[in-house]
């Protein structure tokens, strides 16, 4: 398997992970009956500061996942997935540290640090994007 096409299932691996992390996370509030299981708000504000982060990862991923599987679509579909191959790997690398960084902190430091590996996946998709538009 090609490195882009590694990195699209890593991705998409990863925000499975958040999701189970979700469900985990509200099972162990419903089975230890703090909870009834319908009574969880979507944001995850309502159970803690954590719970609020890790609705908020999970949310940005699902919602930058279909711009980078588009581009990497693309790349493989067209055979030209060497053009994304040498990023895709460092893309889910920012991809999962901007996450990971996102549960532990909400400090400055955090927020800069999240927003710098956020930017850095960004430039990344408008190279890969530039390169395939001009190939």
């Amino acid at each position: 398997m090609s490195p882009s096409a590694t990195a699209l299932a890593g991705f998409a691996a990863w925000t499975l992970t958040l999701a189970l992390m979700i469900g985990l996370y509200r099972s162990y509030f419903v089975l230890t009956g703090k909870r009834a299981s319908n009574q969880f708000d979507p944001g995850g504000a309502d159970v803690s500061e954590f719970s609020r982060r890790l609705c908020r990862a999970h949310a940005n991923c699902y919602e930058n996942l279909p711009i980078f599987g588009a581009l990497i679509a693309v790349a493989l579909i067209t055979g030209k997935s060497a053009l994304t191959d040498g990023l895709a790997m460092w893309f889910l690398a920012a991809r999962i540290a901007q996450s990971v960084v996102h549960l532990l902190s909400t400090s400055t430091a955090a927020v800069n640090a999240r927003f710098a590996f956020y930017l850095a996946q960004w430039m990344m998709m408008a190279v890969m994007a530039v390169r395939l538009l001009t190939a």
